[in-house]
Parts: C-alpha cells; structure tokens; sequence
C-alpha cells in the first residue's frame, strides 16, 4: 500500500469522450468534485472519429421531423445540439442561418446537424473547453483495472498512470462508465486502440448485467487499401452527400439488395436516386445507398463473396461522378484529405476503394433509461458502453446525440446521489495490484501474439456472418486464449510499457468476445447487427427477448429476459415508417 495513491472524489467518471465529458460537465454543475480519467490524452477520445453529424429533430431542413420515436433520446436531442452551439459549436449553417442537417442511413429525414465531415472533433473541442473550465480534476494516461463494491456498493477504482505504472486509489460512491465500444477485438476495425472493451469488462467483474452483446455493428464503409490503413472509416457522410456503391463491373449495386420491410421506402432506379440527392426530395425518394448499416454491408459482403469486389478485396463509393469538386471539397473535408494522403487518391476525380468494418457494439452495461444507474448501485454508464438504447442496430448519427443526452444523465444521477463511499479493504486492493502486476512474474510468450490470435478468432468466427458451428469454435478458441493470456510475460520497467498495457487490455478482451460469441449462439434468428447464416430469418417470438450476461463465480451465465410490449401510439408510428 505503500506504491499507490489515494484520491478522494464525489463522481469518478472513466473516458474522457462525448459521453465522459458531458457527464463531468452535468456532475461538476450539481457541486459535485468530479475526476474525469481517461486511459489516452485529453482530446484523442475515439468520439472524433465521428465524422458525419448528430442526429436531433431540429426540423431546420425538414419541418416534417418529429421527437416521437425514441423517446428520451429523441426528446432531449435537439435541446442538447442547441446547448452546444450555444457553448460555441460552429455547426454548418442553412441558408437563413439555422443549423444545417444532412440525410443519413435509415433516417426518414435530413436529421443530422454537422460540422463538415469533422463533427465528433468539433463536439470534443467544445465539451472539453467547458469541461476545463467546470473546475473538473482530470487524470490523463491512467488505466483502471477493477472496480470495487463493498456491501453491495460501488466504493471506488484502482487504475496505474501509464507513464510511471504506479497505482491510484480513487475513492468514490459514484462511478460512470464512458469508455467506448469493443471494437479492437476484431482484426479490422475503425475504432482506435483504446477500444479493448474496458468499461463492458470492469462492470461485469463488478457483477453488473450485460445486454445486446450479440448485436456488432459493421460499417459499410471502411478504407481497404494500403493495408496500413485498413478499416479506418469513411463517414456515411459521403452517401448522404451523393456518394453511390458500385461493384468491378460498374453496376450500382445496392437496388438489388431492397429488403422487403424497405420497399416503397427508397428509389427503384438511378434517376430518382439523383433527383433526391439535388434536392428534389419532396416527389422522390432516398437513394438505396441510405439503407440501414447492416443491410449494405451484407450487400457489400456478398459482392465481394461472389466476385465482383474491387481490386483489393472491397467495393468502390463514388462520388466524383455525383457532385462537382468544389461541393466535395466544402462538404467533406477530412474525406478529401484522408485519401489523398492515406491512399494517394483525389476523391474529387476517383473512387474510394471500401469495405465492411467493425465499427459499434450495440450491447452494453444494462441501464436504468432515466438515470443511467446499472444493477450495481452507484455504478453507471453512458454512450457506447451502456446497452439499450440502439437496440439490434443504431442509425448513423444517434451515437453522438446518445452520448449528449445519456452523458448529461449519468453525470446528473451520479451527482445526486454522492455519499461518503464504503471503507475499501487494503486486502482488496493489494490483491488487485498483484493481479495488474503479474506479467512481470512470467517467463510467458508475448501478449501482442495472444492479442492477434484472438482478433483472428472473432474476425473468423463472429463477425458479419455467423453460424453455430463458427460461434462454437469461438468460444472454444477463447477457452484456449484465456490460458494463454494467463501466462503472458514481459519485460522491462512499469514506465510506458506497450507489453504489460496490452497484457492487462486482453483480460478486457477476452470477456467482451466470449459476451459476444455466448449472445450471439443463444440468439437463433437474425436481426439488426446480428446475422445467422442457419437462421436467417428474423423471428418475432424473440423480437422482445434480451439476452443477458452476468457473471455468476468463475462462469459466464448467459439468460433470456422478456422485453415489455412497445406502447400502441410507438407501434402505430413504426407501422406508418416514421
């Protein structure tokens, strides 16, 4: 004990995101002394890569849009976009000078206010200026390894500063969990390496709930080519601008690729497609481009599958042919400059050579929906890391009004409830420390190799397509790589050492890919972000069926959990495609 800090606070709140921020920002103005704690720099949360907007029902460009249809996200939406302008958001302007609002996958209408394609970057900018002016604590470079619960209660955190490996002790009654999704246990993804699934992993050794692990999202558009940049994303902006989907042999695609429960829905041919796109929305109707995440990264998968893919193994986006250079230039920004000096490509002249990515985790720390709080009291979470709120499959844009609006709510609950935290046993975390420190005691093969196999592993067997039999060897698999990560070894000094910060992102890791694979067996059906080959069809005796993890001793339990109905006046408007 005597190797560690001890810090006092009201609210921890672990990620420095949208979600991380807002919420210190709501704690910090109810009184409360806040540490925000992030495991990166101030600044570099994965909230950037965000890049084609917020989704609100402002109704600044189509006045039909309305907040009935997610509720508390969809009411509180628009009031929290309007908050950060008012903090200093340069959002894009409509001609008479409102915020401006751009269509985007699955969205009936232009509901995404933007900052060029640069809108996750410009969100940080603000809320991290207002946080620091909030009087918030901020603790860089500091990895949490376990959560502690004394009678039943959250009591505090123990994490290790990376640049010198000692260990702090935050004491707190409050925790909220804001770090992000899961999405670096897939070899190819878009999400930064601070993705290894921390919050999911913390919550559930804490004996919290998981739920909609089996639900992944896969973006549709990820780079493809030089292989150094595989998988870092392109914004949907780019089809909501115009962009189109072409395969080798120059067909646009995705007309063939209209799933029943969308037919009336989206243009029958190009030409009312590219009326749409100039504006003409009122008589035509949305380019198939604009379906739902997971219906064109099938449709791109199986162009891909069956021979038609471009040369490097993806598709080609194209919006060259669609709007002219300067439109491109104004509108999509860090798109441009992306690929020119990424792929040596000129999107203005050329197409983007793209394919599917992992890019979300639907599932989650299973929240109250008005205070955020998890099964465990005064443990919360918010954004990526709570499940919930995007069900089987989240629109473009909803994620960073998600972490506005829930952000705001966890840092207000939190705050509300601060009481002097239950005593944490030193034996308790004298243990934690020996755990993190382990690696050192092991003359074992090298974290960074356990790392890759096991991205290999879900990249094969649970990723766009799923089986039983892949899910099965799966969690076989990982059985082996829990042994292996177990005996992990490295070298050198606690200071800034990549081996020991990975060994320690594995055990993360590999409860988050055994989640995945457990939920994604036991759901037989496919829906959203989840597809079974050997069940192919959705099935409506599961539709309000959730399944949820729990750890129960040294097992993953895995249940079934009956959804209540959806009100009739939500039914009515799902039934009318609002």
């Amino acid at each position: 004990m005597t190797d560690i800090r001890s810090l006092d606070y009201d609210v921890v709140i672990i990620g420095a995101g949208g979600a991380g921020l807002r919420a210190a920002i709501e704690a910090s103005a109810q009184k409360a002394k806040v540490a925000l704690v992030c495991k990166s720099l101030l600044g570099k949360a994965h909230t950037v890569m965000a890049e084609g907007g917020a989704a609100a029902a402002l109704g600044n460009v189509m006045s039909e849009d309305n907040w009935r249809m997610a509720q508390i996200h969809a009411q509180e939406a628009p009031d929290r976009i309007n908050e950060l302008e008012a903090w200093g958001a340069l959002f894009d302007r409509t001609p008479d000078g409102r915020i401006n609002q751009r269509p985007f996958g699955g969205h009936t209408y232009s509901r995404l206010a933007h900052v060029g394609d640069r809108t996750g970057l410009e969100m940080i900018r603000v809320l991290q200026d207002k946080g620091v002016h909030s009087g918030i604590d901020v603790h860089m470079e500091c990895t949490i390894v376990r959560l502690f619960v004394v009678g039943g209660k959250i009591a505090g955190a123990l994490g290790y500063f990376r640049e010198t490996g000692r260990f702090v002790l935050f004491k707190t009654g409050a925790i909220v969990l804001a770090t992000g999704g899961i999405g670096k246990a897939w070899q190819i993804t878009s999400n930064s390496w601070e993705y290894t699934g921390d919050g999911h992993a913390l919550a559930y050794e804490a004996g919290a709930e998981l739920i909609d692990m089996e639900f992944v999202q896969f973006h549709p558009t990820g780079m493809v080519w030089p292989p150094s940049v595989r998988g870092i994303l392109v914004t949907e902006g780019v089809r909501g601008e115009g962009g189109v989907l072409k395969n080798s042999t120059g067909e646009r695609f995705m007309f063939r690729y209209m799933p029943d429960m969308f037919k009336g829905d989206f243009a029958e041919t190009e030409a009312e497609s590219d009326a749409w796109v100039k504006g003409e929305r009122k008589k035509n109707r949305r380019p198939p481009e604009l379906l739902t995440r997971d219906v064109v990264a099938k449709a791109i998968t199986k162009e891909i599958a069956e021979g038609r893919g471009s040369e490097h193994g993806g598709v080609l986006l194209d919006i060259a042919s669609k709007q002219n250079p300067d439109y491109i230039r104004k509108k999509l920004p860090s798109m441009y400059h992306q690929f020119k000096e990424l792929a040596h490509v000129d999107i203005t002249k050329d197409a983007m050579e793209i394919g599917p990515t992992t890019h979300y985790v639907m599932g989650g720390v299973k929240v109250d929906a008005e205070t955020q709080e998890s099964t465990v009291p005064g443990l919360y979470a918010a954004g990526e890391v709570g499940g919930g709120m995007h069900g089987a499959n989240r629109l473009g844009g909803n994620s960073l009004s998600d972490l506005l609006v829930f952000g705001r709510r966890a840092g207000q609950y939190a705050a509300g409830k601060r009481a002097a935290p239950p005593a944490v046993p030193d034996a308790d975390v004298e243990q934690a420390m020996r755990q993190a420190l382990e690696p050192f005691e092991h003359d074992g093969e090298n974290p960074f190799a356990v790392q890759s196999a096991l991205q290999a592993v879900m990249q094969r067997n649970a990723g766009i397509i799923r089986d039983k039999a892949g899910l099965e060897t799966a969690l076989a698999e990982l059985e082996k790589l829990k042994a292996r990560a177990r005996n992990v070894g490295v070298t050198g000094s606690r200071e800034y050492n990549p081996g020991w910060h990975t060994a320690i992102d594995l055990q993360s890791l590999l409860i988050v890919s055994e989640a995945t694979a457990r939920a994604a067996l036991e759901r037989t059906e496919s829906r959203g972000g989840h597809t079974r080959s050997d069940y192919p069809d959705s099935d409506e005796k599961q539709a309000r069926e959730q399944i949820v993890i729990k750890k129960e001793g040294t097992r993953m339990a895995v249940r079934r959990e009956q959804q209540p109905p959806i009100p009739p006046e939500f039914m009515a408007l799902i039934k009318e495609g609002k």
